[in-house]
């Protein structure tokens, strides 16, 4: 590391409890293992009809036991697991209490038309149909309940109360960076000393026919559908859009002191943080890159670390040709010639983008790679793109030990987030 003139883990946040949940499996065991044999959760779309759309593949969490699925009772589902997997890493599972805040970032959520067929029958005074809740005998009890499911808010009020979260629960929505910035809120609550502690939450269950049509029409999405496992495509040449995703994933931050008085396990550190918006464009970033270089600077120098003291970038990586050329010319403009040096890998290309929740996600997937020292490939990675120079480590995991990591999230409307994550 070169010579610093701030400690880079003087105001770190340690990571002392991680769950991930992604169509490759539940668990973060389960994912680690895909995501290093460089398989791929992209499959063909079972759960609604595809007939006429061009776009017929996601990476769908279908092994969840949600009845019925909808945005909100999938993603609460997911949220509540990657939880429970993180308080028990932690060592909190046992008190049931996080004692701090909660961050959580999650979908958008509004009725689709399946939706309020089902309130429909839910508004029936029978209240019989086979969406209706058993709340009581009045129809309007049922409307109610099932209401406020989509209430924003909801979510995060009943993950609050269940695991004894102080304060207000958060509830944010920043597009593609949502995750990574649930990760940001909590790491400056600890460092203002509002709390010791805080749960970090990405969840988005949101794979339905209106938002596949939705980034269909934004021409967003891959159409290449055969082979599912081969439609994502970061950073080659032939990549044609991204692959819609499910998943979640929770991190336990923590005042390294509170960690230590409490002979909690760190798995890693939040070593800083940074943001940036342009505004420029409801989906495009701006042609000349200037958010997504301070989002990637500003983490760096909030860690206190140079440009070459970073070994690896676990990119946003959509496989959409305007994102990614955008964050090669970023990653260019502030790594300069240890560009050449880096190692830039993209999850996206096995687990497909899943939006809210890809900020957490990948967060996840970084501290796994700077705890074990092996970095999971960019699959599919068989025409490079002569115009991103980039090692996107093609195909194969890699074996290598790296001191600092970079994750970067950008999202739909110009919200970008970077974090820099150390290991011990």
């Amino acid at each position: 590391m070169t010579e610093q003139t701030v400690d880079p883990f003087a105001r770190a946040v340690a990571i002392t409890g991680v769950g991930m949940i992604t169509s490759l499996g539940r668990g973060v065991d389960a994912n680690w293992r895909g995501l290093t044999a460089g398989a791929s959760g992209i499959h063909w779309i079972e759960r609604f009809s595809t007939d006429g759309l061009r776009t017929r593949i996601a990476g769908c969490v279908d092994f969840m036991s949600v009845d019925p699925i909808t945005i909100p009772s999938l993603s609460y589902a997911m949220a509540d697991a990657v939880i429970a997997e993180a308080m028990d890493g932690s060592g909190l599972g046992a008190e049931c209490s996080i004692g701090g805040d909660l961050f959580l970032a999650a979908p958008p959520i509004e009725h689709d038309w399946v939706s309020r067929l089902r309130l429909l029958e839910a508004v029936d005074p029978g209240g019989e149909g086979p969406y209706a809740r058993d709340v009581g005998e009045s129809g309007t009890e049922k409307t109610r309940v099932w209401h406020s499911d989509f209430m924003n808010g909801t979510l995060a009020d009943k993950l609050a109360q269940k695991y004894r979260c102080t304060g207000s629960p958060i509830t944010l929505t920043t597009a593609c960076a949502s995750g990574a910035s649930a990760i940001q809120l909590g790491v400056e609550s600890i460092r203002r000393g509002e709390r010791p502690t805080a749960l970090c939450v990405g969840t988005d269950g949101s794979i339905n026919s209106e938002a596949l049509i939705r980034f269909a029409l934004l021409s967003a999405l891959s159409t290449r559908n055969d082979p599912p496992e081969e439609a994502a495509k970061p950073f080659s040449k032939n990549r044609d859009g991204f692959v819609m995703a499910e998943g979640a994933a929770a991190l336990v931050l923590e005042d390294p002191l509170h960690a230590r008085a409490r002979g909690a396990t760190v798995l890693g550190y939040i070593v800083g943080c940074g943001e940036a918006a342009d505004t420029f464009h409801r989906t495009r970033s701006n042609p000349d890159g200037h958010a997504i270089i301070r989002s990637i600077s500003s983490a760096i120098a909030d860690a206190g670390l140079q440009p070459e003291d970073v070994g690896y970038i676990n990119a946003h990586g959509t496989s959409t040709p305007e994102n990614d050329k955008m964050e090669y010319l970023g990653i260019a403009e502030v790594f300069g010639d240890h560009t050449k040096r880096l190692a830039v890998s993209s999850n996206k290309s096995m687990i497909g983008h899943t939006l809210t929740a890809a900020g957490a996600v990948e967060a996840v997937a970084t501290i796994k790679s700077v705890e074990e020292g092996v970095l999971p490939p960019t699959i599919n990675y068989r025409e490079p793109d002569p115009d991103i120079e980039l090692d996107v480590v093609p195909n194969e995991a890699r074996a290598q030990q790296v001191e600092f990591a970079v994750s970067n999230s950008f999202g739909f409307g110009g919200q970008n987030v970077s974090l820099v994550i150390g290991g011990m």
